[in-house]
């Protein structure tokens, strides 16, 4: 059984739900997989990317995407990200990455729902963001 995630637009959704109100779906969902706070390291678990955003955030997307692959699944079955940044400076970076990265892994344009908090610091200073994932199998 595949799962059908149905992401709506934020404008067709109404009062109170509005641009920053996201909504997804999940049909027939056989399994949902938690995909714990991805980090910047790599498969020896080292840190890739010291004080280089960019380069963190394509490290950790890698990370989500070996994640889904190794329970038979891709990005088309992401219901949800929950984005953690350490400095709020890094804002700006995260949204053009994320729309780079969204454009090419959501090609029809129906991004998952995704809840960015800026958070005091991550277990290891190094870190620059976190991201965990929601998927439906």
């Amino acid at each position: 059984m595949s799962a059908d995630v149905k992401m709506f637009n934020p404008d067709t959704l109404g009062k109170p739900l509005g641009q920053y109100s996201q909504i997804a779906r999940v049909k027939g969902a056989g399994e949902l997989v938690f995909i714990a706070g991805q980090i910047a390291t790599d498969k020896s678990g080292n840190l890739v990317g010291a004080d280089d955003f960019d380069a963190q955030c394509v490290q950790v997307f890698a990370n989500i995407e070996a994640a889904l692959k190794a329970v038979g699944g891709g990005w088309k079955n992401v219901a949800q990200f929950t984005t953690f940044l350490v400095h709020s400076q890094d804002i700006p970076g995260w949204r053009a990455f994320r729309q780079r990265a969204f454009a090419r892994y959501f090609p029809d344009g129906a991004y998952p729902p995704n809840t960015l908090l800026v958070i005091d610091r991550l277990v290891n200073e190094g870190f620059l963001l976190e991201v965990q994932t929601v998927a439906a199998l």
